[in-house]
Protein backbone atom coordinates (compact mmCIF):
# COMPACT_ATOMS: atom_id res chain seq x y z
CA UNK A 1 0.00 0.00 0.00
CA UNK A 2 1.31 3.45 -0.92
CA UNK A 3 2.19 5.92 1.80
CA UNK A 4 1.02 9.51 1.93
CA UNK A 5 2.14 11.49 4.97
CA UNK A 6 2.88 14.92 6.32
CA UNK A 7 6.58 15.78 6.14
CA UNK A 8 8.74 17.24 8.91
CA UNK A 9 7.88 20.78 7.87
CA UNK A 10 4.20 20.01 8.40
CA UNK A 11 3.48 20.13 4.67
CA UNK A 12 1.56 17.50 2.73
CA UNK A 13 3.88 14.93 1.15
CA UNK A 14 2.78 14.11 -2.41
CA UNK A 15 5.49 11.56 -3.12
CA UNK A 16 2.70 8.99 -3.68
CA UNK A 17 -0.64 9.90 -5.23
CA UNK A 18 -3.37 7.99 -7.08
CA UNK A 19 -2.62 7.64 -10.76
CA UNK A 20 -6.23 8.45 -11.69
CA UNK A 21 -8.72 10.49 -9.65
CA UNK A 22 -12.40 10.82 -10.61
CA UNK A 23 -14.68 13.47 -9.10
CA UNK A 24 -18.45 13.99 -9.21
CA UNK A 25 -18.89 17.77 -9.27
CA UNK A 26 -21.80 18.00 -6.85
CA UNK A 27 -23.19 20.88 -4.80
CA UNK A 28 -23.00 23.87 -7.15
CA UNK A 29 -26.72 24.64 -6.94
CA UNK A 30 -26.91 24.24 -3.16
CA UNK A 31 -23.81 26.42 -2.75
CA UNK A 32 -25.54 29.21 -4.66
CA UNK A 33 -28.88 28.78 -2.85
CA UNK A 34 -27.19 29.12 0.55
CA UNK A 35 -25.93 32.52 -0.60
CA UNK A 36 -29.18 33.69 -2.15
CA UNK A 37 -27.70 33.42 -5.66
CA UNK A 38 -29.07 31.77 -8.81
CA UNK A 39 -27.94 28.19 -9.42
CA UNK A 40 -26.00 29.39 -12.46
CA UNK A 41 -23.69 31.36 -10.14
CA UNK A 42 -22.79 28.12 -8.38
CA UNK A 43 -21.88 26.49 -11.69
CA UNK A 44 -19.63 29.45 -12.56
CA UNK A 45 -17.73 29.15 -9.27
CA UNK A 46 -17.64 25.36 -9.65
CA UNK A 47 -16.00 25.79 -13.06
CA UNK A 48 -13.19 27.81 -11.48
CA UNK A 49 -12.82 25.18 -8.76
CA UNK A 50 -12.33 22.54 -11.45
CA UNK A 51 -9.63 24.65 -13.07
CA UNK A 52 -7.75 25.00 -9.75
CA UNK A 53 -8.08 21.33 -8.80
CA UNK A 54 -6.99 20.18 -12.27
CA UNK A 55 -3.86 22.34 -12.03
CA UNK A 56 -3.15 21.05 -8.52
CA UNK A 57 -3.57 17.42 -9.62
CA UNK A 58 -1.09 17.98 -12.44
CA UNK A 59 1.39 19.65 -10.09
CA UNK A 60 1.36 16.83 -7.51
CA UNK A 61 1.79 14.06 -10.08
CA UNK A 62 -1.72 12.76 -10.77
CA UNK A 63 -1.76 11.44 -14.34
CA UNK A 64 -5.52 11.47 -15.03
CA UNK A 65 -8.39 13.54 -13.62
CA UNK A 66 -11.93 12.66 -14.73
CA UNK A 67 -14.87 14.84 -13.70
CA UNK A 68 -18.62 14.33 -14.05
CA UNK A 69 -19.74 17.67 -15.45
CA UNK A 70 -23.07 16.93 -17.15
CA UNK A 71 -24.98 13.65 -17.19
CA UNK A 72 -27.49 12.25 -19.68
CA UNK A 73 -30.13 12.94 -17.01
CA UNK A 74 -29.14 16.58 -16.48
CA UNK A 75 -31.10 17.65 -19.58
CA UNK A 76 -34.16 17.44 -17.28
CA UNK A 77 -32.96 20.53 -15.39
CA UNK A 78 -34.45 24.00 -16.07
CA UNK A 79 -33.66 25.24 -19.57
CA UNK A 80 -31.85 28.37 -18.37
CA UNK A 81 -29.57 26.28 -16.12
CA UNK A 82 -28.70 23.87 -18.94
CA UNK A 83 -27.99 26.80 -21.24
CA UNK A 84 -25.71 28.42 -18.63
CA UNK A 85 -23.76 25.17 -18.15
CA UNK A 86 -23.23 24.86 -21.90
CA UNK A 87 -22.05 28.46 -22.11
CA UNK A 88 -19.57 27.82 -19.30
CA UNK A 89 -18.33 24.72 -21.08
CA UNK A 90 -17.89 26.63 -24.34
CA UNK A 91 -15.92 29.36 -22.59
CA UNK A 92 -13.79 26.80 -20.75
CA UNK A 93 -12.94 24.94 -23.96
CA UNK A 94 -12.06 28.19 -25.72
CA UNK A 95 -9.70 29.12 -22.88
CA UNK A 96 -8.29 25.58 -22.76
CA UNK A 97 -7.35 25.71 -26.43
CA UNK A 98 -5.27 28.80 -25.69
CA UNK A 99 -3.41 27.18 -22.78
CA UNK A 100 -3.14 23.46 -23.62
CA UNK A 101 -0.16 23.88 -25.94
CA UNK A 102 1.60 26.20 -23.53
CA UNK A 103 1.16 23.85 -20.55
CA UNK A 104 1.28 20.56 -22.51
CA UNK A 105 -2.07 19.45 -21.06
CA UNK A 106 -4.24 16.83 -22.71
CA UNK A 107 -8.03 17.01 -22.54
CA UNK A 108 -10.67 14.49 -23.57
CA UNK A 109 -14.46 14.76 -23.57
CA UNK A 110 -16.20 11.51 -22.64
CA UNK A 111 -19.86 11.06 -23.56
CA UNK A 112 -22.33 11.29 -26.43
CA UNK A 113 -21.15 14.42 -28.22
CA UNK A 114 -23.84 14.08 -30.91
CA UNK A 115 -26.29 15.72 -28.50
CA UNK A 116 -24.16 18.86 -28.23
CA UNK A 117 -24.14 21.99 -30.36
CA UNK A 118 -22.06 22.22 -33.55
CA UNK A 119 -19.96 24.95 -31.93
CA UNK A 120 -19.08 22.83 -28.90
CA UNK A 121 -18.34 19.77 -31.05
CA UNK A 122 -15.88 21.83 -33.08
CA UNK A 123 -14.13 22.99 -29.90
CA UNK A 124 -13.93 19.36 -28.76
CA UNK A 125 -12.36 18.42 -32.11
CA UNK A 126 -9.70 21.11 -31.61
CA UNK A 127 -8.86 19.92 -28.07
CA UNK A 128 -8.54 16.36 -29.39
CA UNK A 129 -6.13 17.55 -32.07
CA UNK A 130 -3.97 19.46 -29.58
CA UNK A 131 -4.00 16.55 -27.10
CA UNK A 132 -2.66 14.16 -29.74
CA UNK A 133 0.65 16.05 -29.75
CA UNK A 134 1.47 15.58 -26.07
CA UNK A 135 2.03 13.07 -23.29
CA UNK A 136 1.52 13.64 -19.59
CA UNK A 137 -1.37 14.90 -17.48
CA UNK A 138 -4.84 14.40 -18.97
CA UNK A 139 -8.11 15.97 -17.85
CA UNK A 140 -11.27 14.10 -18.88
CA UNK A 141 -14.63 15.87 -18.81
CA UNK A 142 -17.71 13.62 -18.82
CA UNK A 143 -20.33 15.52 -20.78
CA UNK A 144 -23.74 14.20 -21.81
CA UNK A 145 -22.45 11.06 -20.13
CA UNK A 146 -24.12 8.15 -18.37
CA UNK A 147 -22.45 4.96 -17.23
CA UNK A 148 -25.28 2.71 -18.43
CA UNK A 149 -25.40 4.56 -21.75
CA UNK A 150 -21.64 4.09 -22.16
CA UNK A 151 -21.97 0.33 -21.71
CA UNK A 152 -25.04 0.21 -24.00
CA UNK A 153 -23.26 2.12 -26.77
CA UNK A 154 -20.21 -0.15 -26.39
CA UNK A 155 -22.44 -3.22 -26.79
CA UNK A 156 -24.01 -1.74 -29.94
CA UNK A 157 -20.56 -0.96 -31.40
CA UNK A 158 -19.40 -4.50 -30.64
CA UNK A 159 -22.51 -5.98 -32.29
CA UNK A 160 -21.94 -3.86 -35.40
CA UNK A 161 -18.27 -4.85 -35.54
CA UNK A 162 -19.17 -8.52 -35.10
CA UNK A 163 -21.70 -8.34 -37.93
CA UNK A 164 -19.08 -6.73 -40.15
CA UNK A 165 -16.59 -9.47 -39.30
CA UNK A 166 -14.32 -7.03 -37.46
CA UNK A 167 -14.65 -8.51 -33.94
CA UNK A 168 -14.17 -11.90 -32.30
CA UNK A 169 -17.31 -13.87 -31.49
CA UNK A 170 -15.87 -14.76 -28.07
CA UNK A 171 -16.50 -11.50 -26.21
CA UNK A 172 -14.07 -10.62 -23.41
CA UNK A 173 -13.93 -7.77 -20.90
CA UNK A 174 -10.95 -6.34 -22.77
CA UNK A 175 -12.76 -6.43 -26.10
CA UNK A 176 -15.94 -4.79 -24.80
CA UNK A 177 -13.82 -2.27 -22.90
CA UNK A 178 -12.21 -1.19 -26.17
CA UNK A 179 -15.57 0.23 -27.29
CA UNK A 180 -16.13 2.37 -24.18
CA UNK A 181 -15.82 6.17 -24.25
CA UNK A 182 -12.95 5.84 -21.76
CA UNK A 183 -11.00 3.15 -23.62
CA UNK A 184 -7.27 3.46 -23.18
CA UNK A 185 -7.64 5.34 -19.88
CA UNK A 186 -6.75 3.40 -16.69
CA UNK A 187 -9.59 2.84 -14.23
CA UNK A 188 -9.89 5.44 -11.44
CA UNK A 189 -8.01 4.58 -8.27
CA UNK A 190 -10.02 7.09 -6.25
CA UNK A 191 -13.56 8.39 -6.75
CA UNK A 192 -14.43 11.55 -4.82
CA UNK A 193 -17.94 12.89 -4.32
CA UNK A 194 -18.32 16.23 -2.52
CA UNK A 195 -21.74 17.59 -1.59
CA UNK A 196 -22.84 15.08 1.05
CA UNK A 197 -24.48 12.45 -1.18
CA UNK A 198 -23.16 8.89 -1.03
CA UNK A 199 -23.88 7.34 -4.41
CA UNK A 200 -22.12 7.30 -7.79
CA UNK A 201 -25.13 8.43 -9.87
CA UNK A 202 -24.46 6.46 -13.06
CA UNK A 203 -20.81 7.61 -13.22
CA UNK A 204 -18.09 5.31 -14.65
CA UNK A 205 -20.02 2.17 -13.68
CA UNK A 206 -17.68 -0.14 -15.62
CA UNK A 207 -14.47 1.59 -14.58
CA UNK A 208 -15.18 1.98 -10.85
CA UNK A 209 -15.43 -1.74 -10.10
CA UNK A 210 -12.46 -1.51 -7.71
CA UNK A 211 -12.12 2.22 -7.14
CA UNK A 212 -11.84 3.52 -3.59
CA UNK A 213 -14.70 5.92 -2.69
CA UNK A 214 -14.36 9.11 -0.68
CA UNK A 215 -17.42 11.16 0.32
CA UNK A 216 -17.43 14.60 1.93
CA UNK A 217 -20.10 17.14 2.92
CA UNK A 218 -18.03 19.98 1.44
CA UNK A 219 -19.85 21.45 -1.58
CA UNK A 220 -17.89 21.41 -4.82
CA UNK A 221 -17.31 25.20 -5.10
CA UNK A 222 -15.63 25.06 -1.64
CA UNK A 223 -13.53 21.99 -2.48
CA UNK A 224 -9.90 23.14 -2.40
CA UNK A 225 -6.40 21.70 -2.23
CA UNK A 226 -6.70 20.84 1.46
CA UNK A 227 -9.84 18.77 0.79
CA UNK A 228 -8.11 16.90 -2.01
CA UNK A 229 -5.17 16.23 0.30
CA UNK A 230 -7.58 14.72 2.85
CA UNK A 231 -9.05 12.44 0.20
CA UNK A 232 -5.61 11.28 -0.94
CA UNK A 233 -4.50 10.72 2.64
CA UNK A 234 -7.56 8.55 3.27
CA UNK A 235 -6.98 6.68 0.01
CA UNK A 236 -3.48 5.76 1.12
CA UNK A 237 -4.85 4.24 4.34
CA UNK A 238 -6.95 1.79 2.32
CA UNK A 239 -5.84 -1.80 1.73
CA UNK A 240 -6.61 -2.51 -1.92
CA UNK A 241 -6.87 -6.24 -2.65
CA UNK A 242 -8.91 -6.26 -5.90
CA UNK A 243 -10.92 -9.31 -4.81
CA UNK A 244 -7.91 -11.18 -3.42
CA UNK A 245 -6.85 -11.82 0.15
CA UNK A 246 -4.24 -10.03 2.22
CA UNK A 247 -0.95 -11.93 2.35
Amino acid sequence: MALHMVNKAGEQDHSSVPRHIAIILDGNGRWAKKRGLPRTAGHAVGSETFRKIATYCRDIGVEYLTVYAFSTENWKRPEDEVKAIMQLLKRYLQEAIDTMERDHIRMKILGNTEGLSTEIRELIRKTDEISSHYQGFQANICLNYGGRDEILQAAKKYAAALQAGEADAELTEEQLGSYLYAHGIPDPDLLIRPGGEQRISNFLLWQCAYSEFYFTDVLWPDFGKAELDKAIEEFNRRDRRFGGVKK
